[in-house]
């Protein structure tokens, strides 16, 4: 909802080139005030930050905003819930410490089912926008191995600053993007209330705190099952949309919970048994 106040007033690449900007600014002020090492010195630390910022940051919102000014919100959902798909792919190219067993395997087809009843998206605008598509699967795939990759390396530096970092690189892209993409220049921004009040949110609760709660579940849990993430935000989105602003929730969105829940449960199944 903060993303379509924004979105308003604002360009698409601009408003998240300035939201990454704000967010850099906020984590490396925690990390002075926290006094800990900012320099990156080893090479895991180099490709941590600059995959994860140049992927999962820049490229990723890049691709996506892209794409959705030629295909709807709903198509673009769908082809974001394939990062489960392709990430135990990338993830075996990278390790073999991931296992991909057929209850996840199941767990990824009902949570793909599920989004694609929440975002019920038009098959005729699907096939009238193949760049929109390409776009938003480039955004899909840039995730997929920007979490992959990451998980794989042993950055030396604090958390704190490994994040403050891949913020700041991701920033540079979306600036660069500006310049590359037609309609996205800063010279059609609009500076209200409401916009800066939604950069404030995203950079500081969704920005800071999301992508700090990301990576560090990424650590804990891994490229695979952190990437059902993408099945889980249709939900939220309806939910919210419900909660504040009125909209009404259909039995579509209540059976694509269903199959998402379904999904993580049979994802999961050996650690719920367990319980």
């Amino acid at each position: 909802m903060a993303t379509d106040v924004g979105l308003a007033d604002l360009p698409a690449v601009p408003f998240a080139a300035v939201r990454f900007d704000v967010a850099a600014v906020l984590l490396f002020a925690g990390v002075l005030v926290a006094g800990v090492e900012i320099r990156p010195r080893t090479r895991d630390d180099y490709v941590y930050v600059l995959v994860g910022g140049a992927l999962i940051i820049g490229a990723h919102h890049a691709f996506l905003f892209a794409g959705q000014r030629y295909v709807t919100g709903g198509v673009a959902a769908v082809l974001l819930g394939l990062v489960p798909v392709v990430t135990p792919a990338l993830t075996r190219l990278v390790s073999t410490d991931e296992e991909f067993t057929a209850a996840t395997a199941l767990g990824v087809a009902l949570g793909f089912v599920g989004v694609v009843v929440i975002a019920d998206p038009d098959p005729a605008n699907l096939a009238d926008s193949i760049l929109g598509v390409a776009l938003v699967l480039a955004a899909a795939l840039a995730f997929a191995v920007a979490a992959v990759v990451t998980h794989s390396r042993s950055p030396s530096m604090p958390f704190l600053s490994t994040q403050a970092w891949m913020m700041a690189v991701g920033a540079v892209v979306l600036h660069a993007a500006v310049l590359a993409l037609p309609g996205q220049s800063f010279a059609t921004a609009t500076w209200t209330p409401s916009a800066l009040a939604a950069i404030a949110y995203l950079a500081a609760v969704a920005g800071v705190g999301g992508f700090l709660l990301y990576f560090t579940l990424l650590e804990d849990l891994g490229p695979i099952e952190m990437s059902f993430i993408e099945y889980v935000i249709p939900v939220f989105a309806a939910l919210a949309g419900w909660l504040v602003l009125g909209q009404e929730v259909t039995p579509a969105t209540v059976a694509g919970f269903g199959f998402i829940l379904a999904g993580f449960v049979a994802a999961k199944w050996r650690a719920l048994r367990g319980i």
